[in-house]
C-alpha cells in the first residue's frame, strides 16, 4: 500500500514538472516563405481524370503598426506566385517579375488572421488558432477558421468557415527548433447554412473531411510544416459533381541569417555616410510599434500630411535622409514648380528631374537612404529619373544602381523585396501599373548587374503608401521611389 502511494505521489511530481501546462500564443517573427502544394486526384461526377498537382509559394515581410492599429497584432505584407500546374501547362512561375497577387493581414496573439488587402490568399486562414487556457500533451480545444477555396481555377474564391478541433500531441525538435505536434480536423459543410454571396454564384454545396498533422514553432507560433489528407465534394448548380482526395502541404521557411556588418563599407558607398553613422542605423533595435508611440508622446499627435495611409512605416534613423530632406526643401519650392490640376504624377516628375535644371540632379539628391526595418535593411532611391507615364529609366541613374547591386551581392544567400512607388494624383488604377513596371524595370537593371534574377520579389504600390505631403512637388517627389528590402 505505501509502495503504490508513492508511486502516485512520484506520478504527481511527475507530471508537475515535466507535464507543466503552456499557453499557447503567436509572437510572429521576420520575413518567411509560405508554401502550399496541393497533390490530389479529381473525379468529375465519379470518373477520374487526373493528378493535380499546385504550388502557391508566397513571400511574406512584417510590416508597422498602421495608425488606430494595435500594437500586439503582426502585420505583414505578402507577394503570392502560382504555379500554373492546374491549368494543364508547364510554365514555371517567374518569381519576382510577374504574376505577383499582393496580400496584406494581421495576426493577433490567439493566432487570428485577419484580411486587410484580400486577393484569395493564403488560402488557410486563422489556422492555427490557440486556446486562451493553458493545456497540457493530451488537451482538445476548438477554434473557427477559414478556408478559400476555386475547385476550378475560375478565379473565383468562395470562403467556407470551418470549426477546427485540436489535439496536443507531444513536443519534438523540428530541424534544431523547439515545436509543439498537433492534429487536427475539421469537415467541410457549406450551402446548408452558410453561403459566401462574394464567392462563386455557380457553387451549389461542398462537403468533405480534413485530418491534419502539424509543427507548431514553439518561438513565432508559426505552423512550420502542415500535412491535411483531404477528401472533398462539390456541387455546382449545373448538376457537375468534382472529388478532389489527396493532400494539402504547407511549409514555413525563414530567411537564413547573415552578419550585417559585412555590409558596412558597401552601405558607407551607396548612402555617403561615415561608418559610425551606418553602425547606429543597424544596431539600432527595430521596433516599429514603440517608434509610433514615441513618435506621438513627443509631438502629440502623427501629423495626417507626414503619415497618412501607411507613411508611418518609415523610420527616422536614417541620416542621409535627413541630408536629402535638407536640400529638397531648398530645391523644390512651390514657387519654382507650380502644381496644375491637368499634371499627371509624371507631369510633375518630369519638371522636378529634368537634366536641364541642374540642381535637382545635385550630387545630394542621387543618395540612397539606409534604414533598419522589421522586414530587414531597406534601401529607398528617390528621385529616380524615368520617361513621364513610364518604366523606362532615363540615363543618371547608373551610379546608384551600380552601388545597390555591389551591396545586393555581399548576401548572396537572401531573398530582395523590390516596392515600387508613386505620387497620388487620383489615378490609382494607373498609379499601381506604374509602381509595379517601375520596380519590375529596376529589378532588371540590377539582374543586368549580376543578380540572379529568382532573387526578386516586385510588387507596387501605388501611392496608397506616402511618406509626405502629396498637395506639394517636393511631397510627391519624396513619395514617388523604389525600395529595396533585403529579408532577413
Amino acid at each position: 500500500m505505501k509502495k503504490i502511494f508513492l508511486s502516485a505521489i512520484f506520478f504527481l511530481f511527475f507530471q508537475n514538472v515535466f507535464c507543466q501546462n503552456v499557453l499557447l500564443k503567436y509572437n510572429g517573427s521576420g520575413s518567411y516563405v509560405y508554401i502550399e502544394r496541393t497533390d490530389v486526384r479529381r473525379y468529375d461526377n465519379g470518373k477520374y481524370t487526373g493528378l493535380v498537382s499546385r504550388e502557391v509559394r508566397s513571400f511574406i515581410a512584417p510590416t508597422s503598426v498602421p495608425s488606430g492599429g494595435k500594437i500586439s497584432d503582426r502585420y505583414y505584407d505578402g507577394s503570392f506566385f502560382i504555379d500554373e500546374a492546374t491549368k494543364r501547362n508547364s510554365r514555371e512561375v517567374n518569381l519576382g517579375i510577374n504574376g505577383a497577387v499582393p496580400s496584406s493581414f494581421k495576426i493577433s496573439s490567439d493566432g487570428i488572421l485577419t484580411m486587410l488587402v484580400d486577393n484569395g490568399y493564403p488560402s488557410f486562414r486563422s489556422f492555427p488558432a490557440f486556446t486562451n487556457q493553458r493545456i497540457s500533451i493530451g488537451d482538445k480545444w476548438q477554434a473557427k477558421a477559414e478556408r478559400v477555396v476555386d475547385p476550378l481555377n475560375k478565379g473565383i474564391f468562395t470562403k467556407l468557415p470551418i470549426l477546427v478541433e485540436y489535439t496536443y500531441l507531444k513536443d519534438e525538435l523540428f530541424h534544431g527548433e523547439e515545436v509543439y505536434v498537433f492534429s487536427a480536423q475539421w469537415a467541410t459543410r457549406y450551402g446548408i447554412s452558410y453561403w459566401d454571396f462574394a464567392g462563386d454564384k455557380d457553387l451549389k454545396s461542398a462537403q468533405g473531411s480534413h485530418k491534419a498533422t502539424m509543427y507548431v514553432s514553439k518561438k513565432s507560433g508559426n505552423a512550420l510544416v502542415v500535412r491535411d489528407m483531404v477528401d472533398e465534394t462539390f456541387i455546382y448548380n449545373d448538376g457537375n459533381i468534382y472529388s478532389f482526395k489527396g493532400s494539402i502541404s504547407m511549409f514555413t521557411e525563414y530567411p537564413p541569417a547573415y552578419d550585417k556588418n559585412k555590409l558596412i563599407p558597401a552601405l558607407q558607398r551607396v548612402a555617403s555616410v561615415s561608418e559610425k553613422e551606418i553602425k547606429e542605423i543597424l544596431e539600432k533595435p527595430v521596433n516599429e510599434s514603440s517608434w509610433i508611440e514615441s513618435e506621438k508622446k513627443s509631438s502629440g499627435s502623427i501629423e495626417k500630411n507626414d503619415f497618412e495611409s501607411g507613411a508611418n512605416s518609415r523610420r527616422n534613423n536614417s541620416y542621409a535622409e535627413k541630408k536629402i530632406a535638407k536640400n529638397e526643401n531648398q530645391t523644390y519650392g512651390a514657387k519654382n514648380h507650380p502644381q496644375k490640376k491637368k499634371d499627371s504624377a509624371d507631369e510633375i516628375q518630369s519638371k522636378i528631374s529634368a537634366g536641364k535644371n541642374s540642381s535637382s540632379n545635385s550630387k545630394s539628391e542621387k543618395k540612397v537612404i539606409v534604414e533598419n526595418t522589421a522586414a530587414g535593411i531597406r534601401l529607398t532611391m528617390q528621385n529616380l529619373n524615368f520617361k513621364p507615364d513610364s518604366s523606362e529609366l532615363l540615363p543618371g541613374e547608373n551610379e546608384r544602381l551600380d552601388q545597390i547591386a555591389q551591396v545586393l551581392k555581399e548576401v548572396p544567400d537572401q531573398m530582395f523585396l523590390v516596392e515600387g512607388h508613386t505620387a497620388s494624383v487620383g489615378y490609382e488604377k494607373g498609379e499601381m501599373k506604374l509602381s509595379v513596371e517601375r520596380a519590375n524595370s529596376v529589378a532588371n537593371a540590377l539582374i543586368q548587374r549580376g543578380i540572379p534574377r529568382e532573387k526578386f520579389i516586385c510588387k507596387g504600390s501605388g501611392g496608397t503608401k506616402p511618406i509626405a505631403d502629396n498637395s506639394t512637388p517636393e511631397g510627391k517627389a519624396k513619395n514617388r521611389r523604389v525600395e529595396i528590402t533585403i529579408l532577413e
